[in-house]
C-alpha cells in the first residue's frame, strides 16, 4: 500500500533535484534537462560520479543480503529515491520471499513510482509512505503499523544523510530512528567522504543547493560517529567497494568517494 497525495504540483522540473540526479548517474530515465546539467556539472568535478553512484547501490544490495542472511526479515529504508531494479524489496524478498519491506521518501515524484512499483506485490509484504527524515519519530509511527518492532528491523539509510546538515543534527535523527528497534537490528548507511578530493565539495553543494537541497560530505571519523552503540560488522567502515566484496560487482576501484557500514544492535 502507500499513504500519501501525489501532487503533480509539488515536482518543479525545472531545478535539479537529487533524486533525479542519482537516477541520471545510474543511468535512468526519470530525469529532466536541469538534472541533465547538473549532473554533468558534478561528473566535470569528479569524474567518478556515475561509478560511486553504483558503488553505493552494489554495496546496498550485498548489505541487504548480509542481513538477510543473518535472519532479518523486516526493512526500513529511508530515502527511498527512484527505483532501479534490483530495488531493496526485490533483493531482501529473494533470500527470503517473506521479509516485508516499508519504503519511506519525502519527494511527490517517489510517490508516483511507488505507485507502480507496489503494484503486483503481495499484501502488507511491501508498503509505502511518504515522509520527511527531519521527522524521524513520524516515520517510527508509520513503520509501528506494518513492521514487528519486537523483532530485529534493517534501517536503510543509503546515500541519505549527506543531504542532512549538521546544523539538522544528524545523530538525533538516527538515534532517533534505532532507539525503538529491538536487539538484532541493523543500521545499514552509505555516506558521501571529502576525504579523497577536498577541494571539489564546496561547488558540489553549490551545485545542489541550486536545487534546495545541500550537501555535507563528511570523514570516515564522522560516518563512524553515526554507528555509536552499535556493534560494527566487518569489515567496518570502508570505501563501498571494500565492504564485502563479490563476483557479481561492477565497480571495484577502491577509490570511490563513499564510506559505507552495517552495524548491528546488541
Amino acid at each position: 500500500m502507500t499513504e500519501g497525495v501525489f501532487d503533480a504540483d509539488g515536482i518543479d522540473t525545472s531545478v535539479p533535484h537529487p533524486a533525479r540526479m542519482y537516477d541520471w548517474f545510474l543511468g535512468g530515465k526519470d530525469n529532466y534537462p536541469a538534472d541533465w546539467a547538473a549532473a554533468e556539472e558534478v561528473v566535470q568535478l569528479m569524474p567518478g560520479a556515475k561509478e560511486t553512484a553504483w558503488a553505493n547501490r552494489e554495496f546496498m544490495h550485498r548489505a541487504v543480503r548480509y542481513v538477510a542472511d543473518q535472519g532479518v526479515r523486516q526493512f526500513l529504508d529511508i530515502g527511498t529515491g527512484i527505483p532501479t531494479e534490483p530495488n531493496l524489496h526485490q533483493i531482501a524478498q529473494e533470500v527470503a520471499p517473506d521479509a516485508r519491506v516499508v519504503y519511506t521518501d519525502n519527494d511527490p515524484i517517489v510517490l508516483r513510482h511507488a505507485e507502480a512499483l507496489l503494484r503486483g506485490r503481495p499484501e502488507g509484504r511491501t508498503a509505502y509512505v511518504q515522509a520527511d527524515l527531519r521527522a524521524p519519530e513520524s516515520i517510527i509511527t508509520y513503520a509501528r503499523t506494518h513492521l514487528d518492532f519486537d523483532r530485529p528491523v534493517a534501517l536503510s539509510l543509503i546515500a541519505l544523510l549527506h543531504y542532512v546538515t549538521d546544523e539538522q543534527d544528524p545523530q538525533r535523527i538516527v538515534d532517533t530512528l534505532l532507539e525503538p528497534l529491538a536487539p538484532g537490528s541493523h543500521l545499514l548507511l552509505s555516506h558521501v567522504t571529502h576525504e579523497f578530493n577536498p577541494g571539489i565539495w564546496e561547488r558540489i553543494d553549490e551545485i545542489y543547493r541550486s536545487g534546495g537541497t545541500p550537501v555535507r560530505a563528511r570523514s570516515r571519523t564522522e560516518v563512524s560517529a553515526f554507528f555509536a552503540g552499535l556493534d560494527l560488522c566487518d569489515p567496518g567502515v570502508v570505501v563501498g567497494p571494500k565492504w564485502r566484496p563479490d563476483r557479481a560487482m561492477r565497480i571495484r576501484d577502491e577509490g570511490m568517494p563513499v564510506y559505507v557500514g552495517v552495524g548491528r544492535k546488541p
